[in-house]
């Protein structure tokens, strides 16, 4: 930030990522009016947020400028994974950001609600709740990549965000498309790649196979492959009858309740495709539905299949980074007019998650444990056995610095 911009606004880039890390409010955490009384004293807001304003308008830097340090980060990440013997993992998800309340903002489109589909859940106790087609608002698509392994903290890889219409207008595929041939480029066969459901098709499984890439893709249980004997079936006729090969007793990252899974695998292959695959299936007991893991990697032992839903398993992460990113960095909330000052925000957004990740760091324990205890102490159990307690971290964090405010503040 130094070669591109004048000190005083790489000063206001930092005591804006602080304030953000201070301010903690869902719907107003990113609007510039807040975050201006912060840069300057609450009877100077106005004065703050023109700071901001400034910052954001400069020609003299990009958004690119802090995707880049990401990537850098998520490289250094990979490479140092690899030496540890911890094989990197390189988990896919998309999202999208929902602006209902607004459809002047540039590069806004229609985006399905996930807020919509939650409220409309059936549960216990309750019942007739709306039906109909799927509920769409104006908003963002954004897709997102995190770099980790089975026992390390994930690392922001990539953050875009895209829109179907206006001068910015592209496609899923053709924004999946350049971040794999990124990851390809820099990564190769280093990584194994990892995607849920809505990646499960043929045209991306065709796109994976033909840059020999490593995957595990959950295959949804009604698409057909072809089983040891040509015969197309659906995947879950496949794997039906075959017995388990092991059972573990895993966590379920949602409820915490440890669980009989069981594993097989079969080999398979795609009516489109001549390469030998392998489906993976993880059965977590009766009420639970079965994950079906396609992999192009070779699966002879329990281990070895293991390791694939083990590898799978590792994608609630993601899931994270989607509620932290909207519940507690409010990226939902910006209400700026140009593409390019919105996208500036966001990523400054995501660079303090990547600052909050980096402080999972096993060789800080010590200074986070004190840290917690002394800023955001708490006696329940559950939050004091939380692996990852984000949250309490940055409440904690907030504390210290009102107390003890960062040294570059008194150089503003």
């Amino acid at each position: 930030m130094n070669q591109h911009l004048d000190v005083r606004l790489v000063r206001t880039f930092l005591a804006t990522l602080e304030a953000i890390v201070q301010w903690r409010h869902r719907a107003h955490g990113l609007l510039l009016s807040e975050l201006g009384a912060y840069l300057a004293s609450p009877d100077h807001a106005p004065a703050g947020t023109k700071r901001l304003s400034t910052l954001l308008r400069s020609t003299n830097w990009a958004a690119t400028l802090i995707a880049q340090f990401l990537w850098s980060n998520a490289c250094a990440a990979v490479t140092q994974l690899n030496a540890a013997g911890e094989p990197p993992l390189a988990i896919w998800d998309e999202s999208v950001i929902e602006k209902p309340e607004s459809i002047k903002s540039e590069g806004l489109c229609a985006v399905r609600s996930s807020k919509a589909r939650r409220l409309k859940r059936i549960r216990p106790g309750f019942f007739n709740p709306p039906g109909g087609r799927p509920i769409h608002v104006a908003g963002l698509h954004w897709l997102g990549l995190l770099i980790t392994s089975r026992h390390t903290a994930p690392v922001v890889a990539a953050m875009a965000w895209w829109t179907t219409r206006g001068g910015r207008a592209t496609t899923q595929r053709a924004v999946q498309l350049d971040l794999l041939a990124q990851c390809q480029q820099a990564w190769g066969r280093q990584v194994r790649h990892v995607f849920d459901r809505g990646y499960a098709s043929g045209p991306w499984l065709s796109v994976l196979l033909e840059r020999k890439l490593r995957f595990v893709l959950r295959w949804k249980k009604g698409l057909k492959l072809l089983d040891p004997w040509a015969d197309e079936r659906k995947a879950w006729e496949i794997a039906r009858g075959k017995r388990s090969w092991s059972y573990r007793l895993l966590r379920d990252p949602r409820t915490g309740a440890q669980r009989k899974v069981g594993i097989v695998a079969v080999p398979v292959n795609h009516p489109e495709h001549a390469q030998p695959l392998w489906l993976v299936v993880a059965r977590p007991g009766q009420g639970h539905e079965p994950w079906y893991l396609l992999t192009s990697e070779v699966i002879r032992t329990a281990d070895a299949a293991w390791e694939v839903a083990l590898a799978y398993a590792r994608r609630w992460q993601i899931e994270t980074t989607w509620r932290y990113g909207k519940s507690e960095l409010a990226m939902e909330s910006p209400r700026l007019w140009t593409w390019e000052r919105r996208e500036k925000l966001l990523l400054m957004a995501t660079l303090v998650y990547a600052f909050l990740l980096s402080l999972l760091d096993p060789a800080l324990n010590e200074m986070r444990a004190q840290v917690l205890r002394q800023g955001c102490h708490r006696t329940g159990k559950r939050s004091q056995d939380t692996p990852a307690p984000l949250y309490r971290l940055r409440s904690a964090l907030s504390r210290l610095w009102q107390a003890a405010p960062p040294s570059f503040r008194s150089q503003r």
